[in-house]
């Protein structure tokens, strides 16, 4: 199949929640057609950790204090779920499942996730927005994307 227009994914995402929209119809909308959750967006920091932070002797004396954990759990499961999305979007950027790629995101999380983009999806970077358009449905989407919006190829 040859596609007459290139075809646009944007992916919007924060540390807990993603989906990919694309455009549907000539007056400028977007559906979503790839949705995805962590696993880990509501658990309390002891479900995220193994066991509770350990305890040191003090060298001069028999005082033991607490070892705190070098990075905060929640931190990690955002990042790692982050990656996590990165790789999907390889994988279809690897089987040319799309064309054009925006990335909107807040600021941290946008950063992350273009860290972790393979060679084949940042190839087809062509945008990025610093906004939490996560929570944002799919028909309000036009007056933030419109910049990227593309009538969706012909069948």
């Amino acid at each position: 199949m040859t596609r007459t227009q290139p075809l646009v994914w944007v992916v919007i995402a924060d540390g807990e929640h993603a989906r990919v929209v694309t455009p549907t119809a000539s007056t400028g909308q977007f559906a979503t057609v790839l949705s995805l959750d962590s696993v880990t967006a509501h658990q309390r920091t002891s479900d995220l950790v193994s066991e509770g932070a350990g305890r040191v002797h003090e060298s001069a004396s028999s005082t033991r204090h607490g070892v705190v954990a070098r990075t905060d759990p929640h931190d990690a499961a955002k990042l790692a779920f982050l990656r996590e999305i990165a790789a999907t979007i390889d994988g279809h950027a690897s089987r040319h499942a799309f064309d054009r790629l925006v990335l909107a995101a807040p600021a941290h999380a946008l950063h992350d996730l273009r860290e972790a983009l393979g060679q084949d999806a940042t190839a087809k970077l062509v945008g990025t927005l610093h906004k939490d358009l996560v929570k944002t449905p799919d028909h309000d989407l036009i007056p933030h994307l419109a910049e990227w919006w593309l009538p969706p190829p012909a069948a």
